[in-house]
């Protein structure tokens, strides 16, 4: 046989092992998919956007007719309880207390005659040389007198009572949280000139939509986040609860007394009152698991044993930008899929990322 024949067997040969070998198989890639596990929830948290107010404040105002002198604080002072933080011109109240001390010494004098007269009169009537009725009518000048002495305290107690008032202060410590007069103003007797609150006992102020106050009364706890810094929190209980609601806005406003607040609560700070309240389980999904198809509603149902993956025929409950609830085809803990639904087929094997919900 010459060399070309053998080199041509040769070829052959190699051709056909070739051809008879088995094709090499490519591994299957299994896909990490996104999945949570189906968990009924039974409560729900209700929160409301309010602000901090105090619990007791007074609007304060003179008892007279007069005009402002002097204001020494403005809103956000601090005032202490006593302290003089506004005053009238005392002017005229002055010239009417002179005016009654005047009017006492004057009775004072008066009485002291009567009273005199009356002595004399008395020793005369005890020597038989004045008759009783000059005695008596001495006693009733001197009885007369001593009752204009009494009116004349009481003048000039009333005449200092009201220069007194043209002195304005609060009856407890606190701060100034308006001003609704300015010096020089005549204001009349009430009006209002400040408003002072006590801020050692504050309280959250929420409006309650009607709907969501059936179960609420005194005592009820609430948690109170401060919205400028939320990781600030404390508790609060309700004090009082609006007897109906506000007529446009169906809301009813809510009092909740603040319980050990840390100073960050500061009056007028906003803040969210939370609640947690009970109701009937309900299945909460995300939005991205939903698959609509051909008018029907299903989600991708992983396997616990093999991972694969299947179809499963749920109904739709209510459902928002982000979520939806399911009204019925789900059980507590089945795992399903939240991502990538549209690219799954049924019994494709899929891996479940670490750090999936269990």
């Amino acid at each position: 046989m010459s060399r070309q024949s053998r080199a041509l067997g040769l070829s052959v040969l190699v051709f056909l092992a070739a051809c008879s070998a088995e094709p090499e198989k490519t591994p299957e890639i299994i896909r990490p998919v996104l999945s949570v596990v189906v968990q009924p929830r039974t409560s729900q948290t209700l929160g409301f956007a309010g602000a901090i107010e105090p619990e007791f404040s007074a609007n304060l105002a003179f008892r007279l007719l007069g005009r402002i002198v002097t204001r020494d604080v403005n809103v956000g002072d601090l005032v202490t309880r006593g302290t003089t933080i506004a005053t009238l011109d005392p002017t005229a109240l002055e010239l009417a207390v002179q005016g009654a001390k005047a009017g006492l010494s004057n009775a004072q004098a008066e009485f002291t005659n009567a009273a005199g007269s009356e002595e004399r009169q008395r020793a005369l009537l005890a020597d038989k040389n004045t008759s009783q009725a000059t005695y008596d009518a001495a006693l009733q000048a001197r009885q007369a007198a001593q009752a204009d002495v009494e009116r004349a305290k009481a003048a000039l107690a009333r005449s200092e009572e009201q220069l007194g008032y043209a002195r304005l202060f609060s009856d407890f410590d606190g701060v100034v949280t308006a001003v609704s007069a300015e010096v020089g103003q005549t204001v009349a007797a009430g009006q209002t000139v400040l408003t002072v609150a006590r801020s050692d006992v504050r309280e959250a102020v929420v409006d309650i939509p009607d709907r969501l106050t059936g179960d609420l009364s005194a005592g009820t706890g609430f948690e109170i986040i401060l919205q400028s810094a939320p990781s600030i929190r404390t508790q609060a209980k309700l004090r009082e609860i609006a007897p109906q609601a506000d007529s446009s806005t169906r809301t009813r406003r809510v009092r909740l007394t603040l319980l050990d607040a840390p100073t960050a609560f500061r009056l007028g700070s906003t803040v969210t009152a939370t609640r947690v309240t009970a109701i009937d389980p309900i299945i909460e999904l995300p939005l991205s698991a939903l698959l609509e198809k051909d008018g029907g509603q299903q989600v991708w149902i992983v396997d616990p044993q093999s991972l694969a993956v299947h179809l499963r025929d749920i109904k739709v409950g209510d459902r928002n930008a982000n979520s939806f609830t399911v009204a019925s085809g789900l059980d507590a803990g089945m795992r399903l899929v939240t991502a990538g639904i549209h690219s799954l087929t049924d019994g494709e094997t899929v891996k479940i990322l670490e750090g999936a919900a269990k």
